[in-house]
């Protein structure tokens, strides 16, 4: 099986195999085969393939923030008084060591970085503020507390309406 570097690469059992480790990525690999109707072995080496070309980046158990005590969950939107490239990197390397980032995002436009944070509740969550205001050319920080949470999809849509399936 050759290693995939594009999505148009990608056949219809290709496809299959990627939705069906979307959705459940605990799955064996002889009951992946037999969704998507082929034997193991090709099954297996497809699988390998996909990884390689990373379309499959990783496998992870996905866990209930609040279950485990994070009850606070807040977008903090950031901007940075300088955009040169060793002062964003300076700020990456700070969020990358702060556990209560989930995720970083580089924005254009006025905010530079949204970062989604976990807390187990306000009084942390305000500890990582000072941290972050004080971190190396943070101008200012604008946090938004979440209130609820309407759509938690982890998965990419591997059909979207209206466009050509991958």
């Amino acid at each position: 099986m050759a290693k995939h570097s594009s999505a148009s690469e990608l056949d219809a059992i290709d496809r299959r195999i990627l939705a069906e480790i979307q959705a459940d990525g605990r799955i064996t690999n002889v009951e992946l085969a037999r969704r998507v109707g082929i034997s193991p072995p090709p099954c297996l080496r497809r699988v390998r393939a996909l990884e390689e070309g990373g379309f499959i980046t990783g496998y992870r158990g996905l866990l209930d923030p609040r279950r485990l005590g994070f009850d606070v969950t807040v977008f903090a939107s950031v901007h940075l008084a300088s955009q040169a490239d060793a002062d964003l990197r300076a700020f990456e390397a700070f969020v990358r060591s702060e556990p209560l980032v989930r995720e970083c995002w580089m924005l254009s436009g006025e905010t530079d970085f949204i970062l989604k944070c976990v807390a187990p509740d306000m009084n942390t969550f305000q500890d990582f503020v000072s941290r972050l205001t004080a971190a190396p050319h943070v101008r200012n920080v604008k946090t938004s507390l979440v209130l609820h949470n309407s759509k938690n999809e982890a998965a990419v849509p591997l059909e979207v309406p209206g466009s050509t399936p991958i």
